[in-house]
């Protein structure tokens, strides 16, 4: 029993350090500054979309429509820049305004259907929608709008330094801002859930909604505000792509969805929790950020990630439930 305990509380946790002790050993150059780098810039804009599904998850839901939402706001930011010719700061309020109202849609709609239905609906309207003003294409300087016109606008130096600065950290030009961006909003959630009587009662909300009702909780507008933090969060998570990248690449958010769902689902089986939590997402993120650099340095077809993601997901799951003796609904 004590062992079994043990492996539930810690398994994942030896899992990860053996993770990177055999890329070490199997990668040349897994262990250095550079994949540190890549490690921590990929580990940002999935983090940050998985702590906006760490929200969804606590109250009982889940947003199919985060990668949708982060694309969105990474062509917005484009478009505003570029197109329009606006200045950092409009993009960046434009893309945490469209994150609000696309998570606030949400919320209302779930209240009325499954949120599986709804959010896949809202991902399906996003993508379509992120490529009407540029007939699919991707936005970048010089670009030839469909009415025959050129966007002479650029990106700004402040704008882009949210995906390209690196403070340095014990090594020169280690941490990316983005990882700064991360940190922040994984402490913010964290005790916003854990400490807050909000955050509580939105734990409340997804361990037995009839008796939260019961006890006196809004329910509805529980579940409003966790797809609005959603919204947002996952915004964020496009803003950095977009400073990252330095242009609006229609294709850039495809793998967005699976790999921020990966990493707040494998947050369960950190510590034992077999809760979303914002810390647990926070560890996950980074195991798949550590997993994929590793598979990409190892020189492992594109084709095969998906397969090994899936079957870290299945392993944690395992050290969440079935060691546990809990089962599913």
């Amino acid at each position: 029993m004590m062992l079994r305990d043990h492996a539930i509380r810690y398994g994942f946790i030896v899992l990860l350090f053996g993770l990177i002790a055999y890329f070490a050993v199997a990668a040349d150059g897994f262990v250095s500054p550079q994949s540190a780098v890549f490690i921590f810039q990929s580990v940002a804009i999935t983090g940050v979309l998985a702590l906006g599904v760490t929200a969804t998850l606590v109250v009982g839901g889940f947003d199919l429509s985060i990668g949708s939402v982060a694309t969105s706001a990474m062509m917005a930011a484009a478009y505003v820049m570029v197109v329009l010719e606006q200045n950092a700061v409009v993009a960046v309020v434009v893309c945490l305004l469209i994150g609000a109202v696309v998570g606030l849609i949400n919320g209302w709609l779930i209240v009325y259907m499954p949120d599986l239905l709804a959010t896949l609906g809202m991902m399906f309207l996003l993508v379509g929608l992120q490529r009407i003003p540029t007939e699919g294409r991707s936005i970048a300087t010089g670009m030839t709008m469909p009415d025959g016109s050129v966007a002479n606008g650029k990106f700004g130096e402040a704008f882009l330094a949210l995906g390209r600065h690196r403070f340095d950290f014990f090594v020169p030009n280690l941490v990316p801002v983005s990882v700064v961006v991360l940190i922040v909003l994984a402490l913010l959630i964290w005790f916003f859930l854990e400490y807050t009587r909000f955050g509580r009662m939105m734990y409340a909300v997804g361990s037995n909604e009839r008796a939260a009702e019961l006890a006196g909780a809004r329910v509805k507008a529980y579940k409003i505000w966790a797809y609005v933090i959603s919204g947002v969060f996952a915004a964020i998570g496009g803003i950095l792509l977009a400073a990252r990248l330095g242009r609006g690449d229609i294709a850039s958010g495809n793998n967005l969805l699976l790999d921020a769902v990966a990493a707040a689902l494998i947050g369960y089986a950190v510590l034992g929790a077999a809760k979303p939590n914002a810390f647990g997402t926070a560890v996950g993120a980074v195991f798949v950020g550590v997993l994929l650099q590793g598979l990409t340095m190892m020189n492992a077809p594109y084709y095969t990630q998906d397969f090994v993601k899936g079957g870290v997901l299945v392993v944690a799951l395992v050290f969440t439930f079935a060691l546990s003796g809990r089962g599913g609904r």
